[in-house]
Formats: structure tokens, sequence, C-alpha cells
């Protein structure tokens, strides 16, 4: 069977939790000596996968450019959809989320995997209907995203909004008729950002279950942004004032 590279500790955490005996190795520089590490060696232990010490120029040299945060880990098969619970329940930090409702363009999926990584989103929520999944064209668009960032396809989506505000996350969703403009607007640090298809826009009931609305200020001819440019501008805002 093929094998692929993942990297990051919340991408190979999520995989010691929820499919150990995909991973064939963890590779993880020697020189990390904190809390992450050592947690992660910990779920590594219980599950009996294999973790090798190394150097860290080595593993900059197995994925040029990445962000691998000092450990990669060799797999078997697919890339595998994530769930949501495992992303959440190994932070260490605010929740820092993008859902995008009816999605369906690949491309447009990619590029938001792609800023969702730039700006250090935690992961990516969609419904499992009316969107588009990832599709090889969606993977590809990506550039690596969709390796770094987990990818939740959920049944219920307004469902699981209300889930993320019983966990105290602030659902913000963004209408191009909405009061709140994005750069006035105040919201908490841990967030769960609602992004509609171009020109669709939200769904009725997932814009009713958000916590505020917020709109991108436009100054010019064009009354709406491809999704990736507006979760680009939304996501680093965010990004910005959490500091």
């Amino acid at each position: 069977m093929s094998s692929r590279l993942i990297y990051g500790f919340h991408a190979i955490t999520a995989k010691l939790r929820h499919d150990p005996e995909s991973i064939k190795e963890i590779l993880i520089d020697a020189g990390r000596q904190d809390a992450r590490a050592r947690d992660l060696l910990r779920h590594a232990e219980l599950q009996g996968v294999r973790v090798v010490a190394g150097d860290g120029k080595r593993l900059d040299g197995m994925l040029p450019g990445a962000r691998h945060q000092g450990v990669i880990a060799r797999v078997e098969g697919g890339r595998q959809v994530a769930h949501l619970d495992d992303v959440l329940d190994t932070l260490e930090e605010p929740p820092f989320l993008l859902v995008l409702d009816g999605i369906t363009d690949p491309r447009n999926l990619g590029a938001c995997l792609r800023v969702a990584d730039a700006a250090g989103v935690h992961a990516v929520v969609a419904p499992k209907d009316r969107a588009v999944g990832l599709t090889d064209v969606a993977i590809k668009t990506a550039s690596g995203a969709a390796e770094t960032v987990p990818y939740v396809m959920v049944t219920n989506l307004a469902r699981t909004l209300r889930e993320l505000k019983e966990r105290e996350i602030w659902v913000v969703g963004t209408a191009g008729e909405a009061e709140g403009d994005l750069y006035a607007a105040a919201w908490p640090v841990a967030t769960a950002w609602v992004l509609g298809a171009e020109g669709e826009g939200l769904r009725r009931l997932t814009r009713e279950t958000c916590d505020q609305l917020v709109r991108i200020p436009m100054h010019g001819a064009v009354e709406s942004l491809n999704v990736s440019v507006a979760a680009g501008v939304c996501l680093f805002e965010a990004r910005r004032r959490r500091g």
C-alpha cells in the first residue's frame, strides 16, 4: 500500500486518536522536549506507534517549505476526514475554525483550505450534503494544506454550530446585508467563522444559528467576493486580533 506524509501536532495527534493503525512511523525533531512533544510521544506509546528521533534539517528536507513543527508521520492509504471532537480536544489555545456552507466548487474549497492554513485555523468544517468534499482537484488546489488543516464533514451543520456554541465558541457569520462592519465589530477569541458560497451566501438556518453577522465593507462596483478571498479577509483580521 502506498504511503504519504502528514505533519504538525494537530494533524498527527488526531490521526493517533482516530486511525493509529494507519501510521507507519512518526519522525520527531530530537530538539523538541516541550509539553506538546511529550504528549504526542505518550499517545504514540499508548497506540504502539514507532517513533524515530531525528535532526530538524532532515525533516526540513522531507517537506521543503512546510511548517511541520518538528513532527512528521508516515501513514498508509488516502487522507481520512477528521472528526471535530478529536480536533477540539487536542487544542491548547482558544479554537479558531472556518465553517463553509454550500461550497460546491473544488477549487474554492482548496483555496479556502490554503487560506485557513496560512491564517492558523485549527479546522475547516463543512456539511456532507451540498458540499464538494476533498476531491483530487480540491487537494491539488490546496497546495499541501489539505494535509495540515483537518477537514471535518458533518451531517447537520446547524446542529454542529449549536454544539460549538455549547463549547463557548462564538459563531460569526458573514453576510453582505449585515449591519456589523468586520473592522468595527467585536468578538471573543474562540470563534468559528461561517461563510457561504458567493452569490447564494449562508442558508437561512445557518444564518439564524450564528451568534453574530458581519459584512466586509465593499468600496467598488462589485457586490461580493469569491469565498476564498472573503475567508482570507475575515480570518486574517481575526488572526491579527488574536495576536
